[in-house]
């Protein structure tokens, strides 16, 4: 493929292995296009996105618009044959989707039309499901919504967090690559419309989706609540008027007979919490000023006393 000119789109961790799938399979990578550096930590100092960092390395031109729409001849005046994008965080415009002669292609960690948007792993952890898988879809001016070109399926196991899930969809994601885009720039797959009635959006995670509300969840649910936010953005408790994150859990099902939130105690290298229907069991968590530590940390310090107080 050295003679397919291809400008990446992308920004995380999870798209920098298609892009370096795309290098070891020889695609001329003539630019990468990624989201604008971002102020990191008290002193707010500029970070490069995962995508850059990878780019730079094989000395690929990176291009990072504030707002694409706005800049989009950066990537029509480079007349790419393809364009490949995955992860990248903004909607392509239409100019950009017209320019190059194969066309745009999307690498979607999802079986689509189920969790079309930003946070299909996320959703998929959250929901319970039991399997997922990443889609090598038409890029078009409408949200994920575009033919799919092939598909791959990736199950999802009862205690797999959106972290242990995505690296089963990355390496899902370089095997699609390699395996079908050469057929699609051959002109061989036929691609299959979405079915539109079959639609779910997988909206990004909002902050107020962060707190975990013992009261409110059954024990499956709850569980399924944390496992999906680890190991971003977190989930956590209020106790005390404080935070607690929940960056390790897992779950035992089964009445306590305590009140939802109630702490039980520190048991199995873990901090125990009351549910509905069951208990969940923190093994490693951040109290609110506090650095991220175990549950047995946390119990040998402050961690006891706050036993038979109740999560709000």
């Amino acid at each position: 493929m050295e003679n397919i000119k291809v400008v990446f789109f992308g920004t995380p961790v999870f798209a920098c292995a298609v892009l370096q799938t795309l290098l070891d399979e020889h695609y001329d990578v003539i630019a990468a296009v990624s989201q604008p550096d971002k102020p990191v930590g008290r002193k707010h100092i500029l970070e490069k996105t995962p995508v850059k960092l990878l780019a730079e390395k094989y000395g690929i031109p990176v291009i990072q618009p504030v707002k694409l729409r706005a800049e989009s001849s950066l990537v029509t005046d480079l007349e790419p044959d393809l364009i490949v994008t995955c992860a990248y965080g903004q909607i392509i415009p239409d100019d950009i989707l017209a320019c190059p002669k194969y066309g745009c292609v999307n690498i979607h960690p999802s079986l689509l039309p189920r969790y079309r948007g930003g946070a299909p792993v996320h959703r998929a952890v959250w929901a319970g499901d039991a399997q997922t898988g990443v889609c090598l879809m038409e890029m078009v001016h409408r949200m994920d919504a575009g033919r799919v070109w092939a598909r791959t399926y990736v199950s999802i196991d009862p205690d797999d967090t959106t972290e242990s899930l995505n690296v089963r969809l990355i390496d899902a994601s370089v095997n699609l690559v390699r395996e079908y885009l050469p057929a699609y720039i051959r002109g061989e797959l036929k691609g299959e419309e979405q079915d539109e009635s079959l639609v779910v959006i997988a909206r990004n995670i909002a902050p107020e989706e962060e707190q975990v509300h013992f009261s409110a969840e059954d024990i499956q649910n709850l569980y399924n609540h944390v496992r999906a936010l680890i190991d971003w953005p977190v989930s956590y408790g209020i106790v005390d008027g404080k935070r607690i994150k929940f960056y390790r859990a897992g779950m035992e099902k089964g009445e306590t007979g305590s009140c939802p939130g109630t702490i039980l105690g520190f048991r199995d290298h873990a901090m125990t919490v009351a549910c509905k229907g069951g208990v969940l069991k923190v093994y490693e968590l951040q109290p609110e000023g506090k650095k991220k530590m175990t549950a047995d940390a946390f119990a040998n310090g402050a961690g006891r006393s706050f036993i038979g107080k109740i999560f709000e």
